[in-house]
């Protein structure tokens, strides 16, 4: 099992900055990332159609030998991990936890924000998981439901980009938060935008660098290291070109996605 693969899933492009720190932390690993970017983005949809989803694309990614897997979308950690971790027998990992983490080691004040999806944020998941690490903990939460089809246009360098982050920002300024949690994987593609709007004394929070070595934790405890790395492997039920550019750019990697064509695909808005 020392070889098998690490199934990556997200609702699009937005959990390749996971992907990149796995990369960095665990460079020996094997990657096979699942991006569901015809029915991205999952932020507006229901608990329901979310759960059934994700549970789809976690029943094509253990067609192969898989050794753990990790719900790179808050958005689908919210609303399936516990789904799917008893739908699996293999180590399943969500992104709400590690990030919620990391924002209590950072913040000095007590005050924490939380910006996310619609469905993210409806679902409190980052405000249960703080105050069960930390009872006192302040936080003041926030939907963003425009900057994840920003980042999956890929205008998130664009002029425009600092335009929308601030409009969607525009309620937490001047609040005494000292640490943002960006609840969403796609939210660090546009860090520099929202470094701006929020100001340079709050520090941003990715879950990514916690889940990989919470993940790094998980296969070392278990002897399931890998011994060589092997090919990575790119899916989407999308666009590959476009995939790929978003994707290849963010990882540094020529990549080569492969087109998936299930029957759910046809139910995508």
């Amino acid at each position: 099992m020392n070889n098998h693969a690490i199934g990556v899933f997200d609702s699009g492009v937005g959990g390749i900055t996971v992907v990149k720190e796995i990369m960095r932390q665990l460079p020996h690993e094997t990657i096979y990332y699942f991006g569901d970017t015809l029915r991205c983005p999952y932020g507006e949809r229901s608990k329901d159609e979310v759960k059934q989803f994700t549970l789809e694309v976690i029943d094509f990614l253990l067609k192969f030998p898989l050794k753990a897997i990790v719900i790179a979308c808050n958005t689908a950690t919210a609303a399936a991990l516990n789904d799917v971790r008893k739908h699996v027998s293999i180590p399943v990992l969500g992104v709400i936890e590690p990030g919620a983490r990391a924002a209590i080691k950072s913040t000095t004040n007590g005050e924490v924000g939380i910006i996310g999806t619609v469905r993210t944020i409806d679902s409190g998941a980052y405000e249960r998981t703080l105050r069960r690490i930390h009872p006192d903990i302040t936080t003041h939460s926030l939907a963003c439901p425009t900057l994840v089809p920003l980042v999956e246009s890929g205008l998130h360098h664009s002029s425009e980009a600092d335009e929308i982050v601030a409009k969607a920002l525009t309620l937490l300024r001047g609040l005494r938060m000292d640490t943002l949690i960006l609840g969403c994987t796609h939210y660090p593609l546009l860090a520099s935008s929202i470094q701006k709007v929020i100001g340079d004394k709050v520090k941003l929070i990715s879950s990514a660098e916690e889940t990989a070595s919470e993940l790094s934790t998980i296969l070392q405890y278990g002897s399931m290291l890998a011994t060589r790395h092997q090919k990575h492997r790119f899916f989407t039920t999308g666009d590959t070109s476009k995939f790929a550019s978003l994707a290849g750019a963010w990882l540094g990697l020529d990549i080569e996605p492969e087109q998936v064509s299930l029957s759910y695909a046809a139910k995508a808005d």
